[in-house]
């Protein structure tokens, strides 16, 4: 499998991945702009424009944009991430034209206008609060703070109250100008499409965007002390989170880290999982996972489970961690977690929503294309030594912590 790709003109890039016998065509907008990119007086700027986008254009109303879709049997919708925004649909291929048209229309042409940002202001003041309301997903937003100190990667991607509330139209407009560029941008579609008549459409609609902006986004995190953030909540269970150092987007050893991670806590046949809740019953819910971003990287563990047990579900966290850096994993769990990891890309590309979110979310951060075989062959070379030095390295580094429940403070210090 080959990519079709080319770069206009004006330096947007796009990729397309051809699958004949499909009748239908996922496509998505990337843009290099998320909280990672966002000046402290700026945070939470990237999502709320991703919602305004959506209130309306200078041709076609918030309403006019839902019926559109709507009436072909389209989806279209859109997310923020910390390095960048994506606003995608998926239609059956006849419609293709409609949807790149509505896709380009809102990102090139959004309205901004006054009244609807106050609304939306409300709709994600609403969101953060449900954020706030849900301890799993903070406890991961505390740990990015925990592990990262005061930087632009460990600010939430939905801002604050104060943030938001405080974003005027000129805030918006600017950073849209800056960030919403086509040197900064990345046009994906995978599906059944011509090539000709996908390239003839992007010319029409955004062969002519221009924008001024930065030629080159700063993005740098330094390294930071890891340390212990606590939120005290009136909940059942206290929720606990542990950062890692780990590798950036682009290391090639990332392979090797996706590998132990599915042995250590990834699976239900991880270490974690078997250790903590099928052996000892002390939590329902406990996972690793690595998070990548282009100048750095984290491993992170959750669990949740009972105040009683909260200390010594951490103990038995670090055991396992230690124990397993220590006598490394078994050339069976390797063998089993690289087809794991296989398998788990594979079946997960079977879709052509995740082949365009693949291939550009790569393009864009990377500036790099990569194949289903290259991919392949590239975890069949990973090798069992380098996996167990890489999990040893990772696994021995100092970790951060972020507790979220009731009686955190006492819990952090009983595990300090």
């Amino acid at each position: 499998m080959t990519f079709d790709q080319i770069t206009l003109e004006n330096g947007l890039r796009i990729i397309g991945e051809r699958i004949p016998h499909f009748r239908s065509v996922s496509v998505g907008l990337w843009l290099g702009a998320g909280s990672q990119f966002e000046a402290a007086d700026e945070s939470g700027v990237s999502h709320f424009l991703e919602h305004m986008v959506f209130k309306g254009t200078e041709k076609r109303t918030a309403r006019q944009i839902a019926e559109e879709m709507d009436a072909v049997g389209g989806q279209l919708n859109a997310f923020t991430a910390k390095e960048c925004t994506c606003f995608y649909a998926k239609v059956v291929d006849e419609h293709l034209p409609l949807a790149m048209d509505v896709i380009a229309d809102m990102a090139t042409h959004p309205a901004f206008d006054p009244n609807e940002m106050e609304k939306e202001k409300g709709v994600v003041i609403e969101e953060i609060n449900m954020a706030e309301d849900t301890p799993e997903d903070l406890v991961h937003e505390l740990l990015m703070l925990a592990h990262y100190g005061d930087q632009a990667v460990s600010r939430p991607i939905l801002g604050t109250e104060a943030s938001v509330s405080g974003c005027s139209r000129e805030k918006l407009a600017g950073y849209w100008g800056r960030m919403y560029r086509p040197q900064n941008a990345v046009l994906a579609i995978a599906g059944n499409y011509e090539w000709q008549a996908v390239l003839d459409l992007a010319k029409s609609l955004l062969g002519d965007w221009r924008a001024e902006g930065l030629d080159k986004l700063p993005c740098v995190t330094r390294a930071a002390a890891p340390t212990v953030v606590t939120r005290e909540k009136d909940i059942e269970q206290i929720h606990i989170c542990l950062g890692y150092p780990a590798l950036p987007m682009g290391d090639e050893r990332n392979y090797d880290i996706a590998i132990f991670n599915s042995v250590f806590g990834g699976a239900m046949s991880s270490r974690l999982f078997q250790k903590i809740r099928e052996e000892s019953g002390m939590a329902y819910t406990v996972y690793s996972y690595p998070n990548a971003y282009t100048d750095s990287g984290m491993l992170s563990v959750y669990a949740a489970t009972s105040p009683e047990n909260a200390a010594q579900v951490y103990d038995m966290i670090l055991k396992e961690a230690r124990g397993i850096a220590e006598t490394g994993m078994t050339e069976a769990e390797f063998a089993m977690a690289r087809e794991q990891l296989k398998a788990g890309y594979i079946l997960g590309l079977e879709s052509t929503s995740a082949r365009m979110q693949s291939n550009g979310r790569r393009l864009l951060l990377m500036d790099a294309t990569r194949t289903e075989s290259e991919t392949i062959d590239r975890i069949n070379a990973v090798q069992y030594d380098a996996v167990n030095a890489l999990m040893r390295e990772t696994l021995t580094a100092p970790n951060s912590v972020a507790l979220v429940g009731k009686g955190v403070e006492k819990i952090a210090k009983q595990i300090g």
